[in-house]
């Protein structure tokens, strides 16, 4: 059996997200009636089902998949002698860390933003927020974080790659 995704099974099963976009749509019609911004008033109830079945499928979904890809396809086989795994959900919203790559007991972060983050950042620069979580991470895990930068499943910021295998050479001594 072939195996569907998230967004084939949304696009047969529109009633799941429509719910979404109605409920936004209603909290937005507040607004509407005493905003001067053209684009809220001329906001539909399709509008907000669309945008809620864009940020499902393809930024939260996609983005996850892409994730994995990163790891699995590029990586993992760069590094093939290094674990790497998932972040839990903590380390994942508060520190910013999607993935960890082990070596030994130390281990290294990973965060994976699209090449989309980059350009609308100009040269994208961490919060003072993540600063401080990749410090914390460091404290922790011994090892540096690494934001890698990616188009579909591609790392585009390919120098990340050599940066990495320094840190762990690194972590190894």
């Amino acid at each position: 059996m072939e195996k569907r995704t998230i967004g084939q099974f949304l696009m047969k099963h529109p009633d799941v997200v429509q719910p979404l976009g109605k409920s936004l749509y209603k909290q937005l019609i507040k607004l509407k009636a005493h905003s001067q911004d053209d684009a809220l008033r001329e906001l539909t109830a399709q509008d907000c089902i669309d945008y809620v079945y864009e940020v499902t499928i393809h930024r939260t979904y996609d983005g996850f998949i892409r994730e994995k890809s990163v790891v699995n396809d590029n990586l993992a086989k760069k590094f093939p002698d290094i674990k790497f795994e998932e972040s839990d959900a903590e380390l994942d919203h508060a520190g910013d860390i999607d993935y960890l790559g082990w070596v030994g007991d130390r281990a290294f972060g990973i965060q994976i933003k699209p090449i989309t983050a980059q350009s609308n950042f100009g040269n994208y620069s961490i919060s003072e927020r993540m600063k401080a979580s990749f410090e914390e991470f460091t404290e922790q895990f011994g090892g540096k974080v690494f934001i890698v930068f990616c188009e579909k499943e591609k790392i585009k910021n390919e120098d990340v790659i050599g940066q990495i295998g320094e840190e762990i050479k690194r972590l190894r001594r």
